[in-house]
């Protein structure tokens, strides 16, 4: 595979940078909700296993992360010090594309088989997977669904002698050197995309975050919860869904790198532009796959590089027009101002209904900007 390296980043130093600028703001966004935080945090305590401390990192170059170009789907390799972890697979007909990119990478072993959700562009091509590497422990949000792609990822992990596993928020182990643990959900859900497994995993002093098809209902209620969801890596939710990736998660997560699994001219509009104007507004640096193929992002535990099958700008990965001329646009959907009120420290899109009268207004030219100077996103708006 011909890869092309865009950079090299210092993990986390403009991420903690902005987090002490966004620290005050984000705890009085959320002020007002000790009620629901502490049932959200009692549901959190279930009983949970861990396993060893984290180590320092074995060896320069032993830790990827692997964004596979499975189109309108997503499928995640990571692997460290020779051990390696699958978060999803694909449609059922990316099955064999997944089995044969494992085998490209040497892959012999599945140490942790991870569903995030029961869909099948999530679950769909793990049946194939678990055909044909044998498996330590096989994680999904519930044991059982009523899709036959569904029941054939249980059937194969049946036929291994292994059953399905709903691991309890908390849950950790260790691969490699690197460090796993599911912090989401938070809570029951109907909506089968906010059930997804969420999984955050370091190694050395960088961070990934994977989210499945999370939406903003169950991102905000796992910021509420406190849990550790500042990293250096995102995986976008939902495909770019204009239904995740909230300001709010923004706000928490703070990533530098944000990646897109999604699939060329799809039917869905994914990625949506309220989506990438939320990543722009953020300053995430994005990488799509249906523009750059396979991504993947090395580490030494101290640095990170993210590279890709093929090289696009990164104002093409998110161009602040549709057009990808990187030129601001007089669109509706381009924001180009905020609006703050001076009384309530709030600030909000110009399209806002609860905009405060004249006089009390503060226009700001940035999200950044708005935050830094105190403010806080409206909930009904920017939420």
């Amino acid at each position: 595979m011909m890869e092309q390296n865009r950079h090299s980043l210092p993990a986390g130093l403009l991420r903690r940078l902005a987090s002490l600028a966004l620290a005050v703001s984000l705890a009085l966004g959320l002020a007002g909700c000790e009620d629901a935080l502490a049932a959200l945090q009692d549901a959190a305590a279930a009983p949970s296993s861990s396993t060893a401390q984290p180590v320092q990192p074995a060896a320069e170059g032993a830790f990827s992360v692997n964004f596979i170009d499975v189109g309108q789907a997503l499928s995640v390799l990571i692997t460290c010090d020779g051990q390696s972890m699958l978060y999803d697979g694909g449609n059922v007909e990316d099955g064999s594309l997944v089995v044969s990119y494992l085998q490209s990478k040497g892959v012999s072993r599945l140490e942790y088989v991870i569903c995030s959700h029961a869909h099948e562009d999530h679950v769909g091509g793990l049946a194939a997977v678990l055909a044909k590497f044998p498996a330590g422990h096989v994680y999904a949000p519930v044991a059982q669904a009523d899709t036959q792609c569904f029941s054939d990822f249980v059937k194969y992990a049946q036929q291994q002698g292994l059953a399905v596993e709903v691991p309890s928020v908390g849950t950790s182990w260790q691969l490699g050197s690197a460090t796993v643990q599911i912090i989401g959900p938070v809570a029951q859900y109907d909506d089968t995309n906010d059930t997804s497994l969420v999984v955050r995993i370091d190694y050395g002093q960088t961070s990934f975050l994977l989210t499945g098809d999370m939406e903003q209902d169950a991102e905000d209620d796992l910021v509420a919860s406190g849990a550790p969801v500042d990293v250096d890596v995102l995986q976008v939710g939902h495909h770019g869904s204009e239904t995740s990736t909230g300001y709010v998660f923004l706000n928490a997560v703070l990533p530098e790198v944000g990646v897109i699994s999604v699939g060329t001219g799809n039917s869905y509009g994914h990625p949506s532009e309220a989506a990438l104007s939320r990543l722009r507004d953020a300053g995430v640096d994005v990488w799509r796959t249906d523009l750059s193929g396979t991504i993947t992002i090395s580490s030494d535990g101290a640095n990170y590089t993210v590279s890709s099958e093929r090289y696009v700008p990164p104002e093409q990965q998110n161009p602040t027009t549709a057009d990808g001329s990187g030129q601001q646009s007089s669109s509706p959907q381009t924001i180009q101002a905020y609006i703050g009120n001076v009384n309530s420290k709030k600030f909000h899109l110009p399209s806002c209904s609860n905009l405060p009268d004249p006089a009390n207004q503060v226009l700001f030219s940035s999200y950044e900007q708005a935050v830094q100077a105190g403010y806080t996103p409206c909930s009904n708006c920017l939420g």
